[in-house]
């Protein structure tokens, strides 16, 4: 059903008190944005009252403000259990309205109570030097969703109503936001959505018009266009417009009854067994105009349903007389003296329809998912360890080792239902089709014979969106469960920025008592840069790290496991972490099983160590050959056997780095190394040659204070590539063991001319590389079938 909801159809509840939440959190949205004295008006408003800078979201507001006091109607009345996401994120002083209203705010703030006192903090420390941002936050009791970014709220709710069947999520998405591509593709989630082991997502599209300067692309659609867009993505919409506040409460009240009505309908049958298929969500869609009941004209000028109310309506309130007699009048068309007692705490008739304790959209524990989540069963590593007789000897496929334990993680869960594995329509190619064996993928039907690994209740989630696979996994997070995140290495920038707003998210909790750690963000970045077999250049780009790297140390975790057994010790550790950040780079082609899993999970431990089966140096090395990631590691041990072979009296000491943080200085990250232990790793004045996964100067960037830096030379991928042969790609950005063995002769003094015939022997060798594989296309013999064990023996 898609129709208009009349007010005449408005249901027979008392409204009043509705109406009365709506107009006190009006009044606290445009005191935050403008007073720093006199909050309650009780003289007088002049100019030394109002902030000097002001900054903050109006336009927004109005809309959020009714939605938020028409939720609690119904949470009260219901007993629905509810959150709440708000997609225009600069709505910042509409949500901290709501969390002081309802009591939640002075809870978390006692030095911000409900009187005047309070109201006076909280309309001070708003967009105010060491105050709270303007956006929403976590500072914001309720809040799951950082407002920094439009784009993701819609994924961000569907995350949160996975595999939380009791659970509603309202979601208000800005006509602005709505215009994003990811909010675009997000409106698909409910063709993953069960309504048997899933919440309900409600959708509220808020059309007021406007973005700052523009007309809102769905805000001008044409009424038949816009449903036509909206029930084609599968929704149900209702309609609430105008402008006039009481036909609008009311219809509203009746829509999101209605809503709720069909959301019940839509459990029942589901779970009754009664229907299939997947069913037609319903949605509501509010039009008001953009600063609603703000200043109509400014300066002769219309505001109020124009782009102009989006900030500040009357900038220069300070400055200009007629400015500071419109905010006021505008203050007081609010009738505050009806809201607040002479107290300044919120009136009983204010308060009639605010839930009671947790039920509150401010203290819902869904909402603070660090009080929810539980330490995952996860089974000991030990049991899907590759077996490793000999360094090198085997080869394995990591991610197909850790699918395999990953299977049993979703299977331990499956009672529990809070684990999930996110990827971009990859999970098999990653190697991780293990997990399909414990739950198949999330699927609302159809289903064609052909399918494989789909159901209803499946906890694998696939879409060929990263924006849409991210949100979902950070809602899941948010709320207490626990997954991981699985894509190709090189299309991760596709989230960088997503990242970038869940690392501040993390950072920011951190810092408040009330917000407990929730379950980290786990990447898993396969399919990488050295390993693009069957694609090219546009395949390969590790540069997701260096801007992971850039975040507060406090919050962010890089790991280049090597091998098998490493990669399952990693991952084992990342799924028992808090409140972080974890990029785990890991290859899915079979490489060799360098340590068995005791050995791994003590290297694992240290982060960075010295592979003393590869090494001969005695405690005094003439060049120290370090690597981080599993091809350049690779590589380094090939050319360790070269150097053995050709230059036998050569001391060389092989460092491999699982840890990336490890090389920063202890001051810097929580996991770097004191000086004292670096130095004794690498040395003070030998020759370090290293081969890192990425590019190469971010090495030089993490270790540009310690003491050998200047002897430290790296290579990594300069950004050379296509379809190419594995090893051809290393010899392209110069890390291959050939050029190793080269830089090794080049920076070792005591070699001088001694080694000139060795220097020309490895040049030589990657010139019949170029030649052969143009000849044969694929890797000469010695280079795909080269093993550790006997590469050190002395040339024939």
């Amino acid at each position: 059903m898609t129709d208009l909801v009349p007010a005449a159809d408005a249901p027979t509840v008392e409204l009043s008190a509705v109406k009365a939440w709506w107009r006190a959190a009006n009044y606290l949205a445009v005191g935050q944005i403008y007073l720093m004295d006199n909050p309650l008006l009780t003289e007088p408003l002049r100019p030394e009252h109002v902030k000097p800078r002001l900054l903050g979201h109006w336009g927004t507001s109005p809309g959020l403000n009714l939605v938020y006091a028409h939720l609690n109607r119904v949470i009260r009345a219901r007993g629905t259990t509810m959150i709440h996401v708000t997609g225009p994120g600069h709505g910042g002083p509409a949500a901290l309205a709501g969390a002081w209203l309802d009591g939640t705010y002075s809870e978390r703030y006692p030095d911000v109570p409900r009187d005047a006192e309070g109201m006076r903090t909280l309309f001070r420390q708003f967009s105010f030097p060491g105050g709270v941002p303007s956006h929403i936050a976590p500072v914001v009791p309720g809040s799951i969703h950082e407002g920094g970014e439009l784009g993701y709220s819609l994924s961000h709710a569907f995350g949160a109503a996975f595999d939380n069947p009791d659970l509603v999520v309202a979601c208000v998405v800005g006509d602005g936001e709505a215009e994003t591509g990811p909010l675009a593709t997000s409106w698909h989630g409910t063709k993953f959505l069960s309504p048997v082991t899933d919440g309900a997502v409600l959708p509220i599209l808020h059309l007021n018009g406007w973005k700052i300067a523009n007309p809102t692309v769905l805000a001008r659609l044409p009424r038949e266009e816009l449903d036509a867009l909206l029930s084609g993505y599968g929704w149900d919409p209702l309609y609430v417009e105008g402008s006039d506040p009481d036909a609008v409460h009311a219809a509203f009240a009746r829509a999101l009854d209605r809503s709720l009505d069909a959301i019940g309908r839509i459990r029942t049958a589901a779970r009754s067994g009664a229907a299939t298929g997947r069913p037609r969500w319903p949605m509501i869609v509010l039009r008001t105009p953009k600063g609603w009941t703000g200043p109509h004209e400014v300066d002769g000028i219309q505001v109020e349903g124009t782009w102009r109310s989006h900030q500040v309506p009357l900038a220069q309130v300070r400055e200009n007389p007629e400015h500071l007699r419109q905010l006021e009048a505008w203050l007081r068309s609010y009738r505050p003296e009806e809201l607040f007692d002479a107290d300044g705490g919120p009136v009983a008739a204010v308060l009639a329809n605010v839930p009671v304790g947790e039920t509150r959209l401010g203290a819902v524990p869904h909402a603070n998912g660090g009080t929810l989540v539980r330490t995952l069963p996860l089974p000991d590593v030990h049991g899907y360890a590759v077996k490793v007789d000999e360094p090198g000897a085997t080869m394995s496929e990591p991610t197909r080792a850790l699918g395999e334990w990953l299977r049993d993680v979703m299977a331990a869960s499956a009672a529990r239902r809070d684990f999930r594995v996110f990827g971009p329509d990859e999970t098999e190619s990653n190697r991780l089709g293990a997990v399909f064996e414990a739950s198949p993928k999330a699927w609302q039907g159809p289903y064609l014979d052909v399918d494989r690994h789909l159901a209803a209740d499946g906890r694998v989630m696939e879409m060929l969106s990263e924006h849409t696979c991210q949100g979902w996994l950070e809602g899941y997070l948010l709320t207490g469960r626990h997954g991981v995140f699985s894509t190709y290495e090189a299309f991760t920038h596709i989230v960088s920025s997503m990242f970038n707003q869940h690392a501040k998210w993390l950072y920011e909790s951190a810092k408040l008592g009330w917000r407990p750690p929730i379950a980290s963000l786990n990447y898993l970045l396969t399919s990488h840069v050295w390993r693009q077999d069957n694609n090219g250049f546009s395949h390969q780009d590790p540069g997701f790290v260096d801007h992971v790297v850039n975040k507060r140390p406090e919050v962010v975790r890089v790991y280049f496991p090597p091998d098998a057994n490493t990669l399952l010790v990693t991952a084992e550790h990342v799924l028992n972490s808090r409140g972080l950040v974890n990029v785990v780079v890991a290859g899915k082609q079979p490489s060799p099983d360098w340590l068995g899993i005791d050995a791994a999970r003590l290297h694992c431990a240290r982060g960075a160590g010295i592979w003393e089966f590869a090494s001969n140096d005695e405690g005094t090395p003439d060049v120290v050959l370090a690597c981080a990631g599993d091809v350049p590691t690779l590589e380094t041990l090939a050319a360790v056997g070269l150097l053995r072979r050709h230059l036998p009296d050569l001391r060389v000491r092989v460092v491999n780095i699982v840890d990336l943080m490890r090389l920063l200085p202890h001051d810097e990250h929580p996991h770097g190394m004191p000086d004292k232990e670096y130095d004794a790793l690498f040395g003070t004045d030998v020759p370090v040659v290293f081969a890192y996964h990425g590019y190469p100067w971010l090495i030089h960037r993490l270790t540009y204070r310690r003491a050998n830096h200047d002897h430290l030379h790296v290579r990594g991928y300069k950004e050379v590539g296509t379809t190419t042969t594995p090893f051809d790609m290393v010899v392209l950005n110069d890390m291959d063991r050939y050029q190793r063995v080269v830089d090794v002769i080049d920076r070792v003094p005591s070699l001088g001319g001694k080694a000139a015939a060795v220097r020309q022997s490895m040049l030589d060798m990657r010139a019949r590389h170029h030649d052969w594989i143009r000849e044969h296309g694929e890797d000469m013999p010695e280079i795909s079938g080269w093993q550790w064990a006997g590469s050190a023996l002395p040339p024939k």
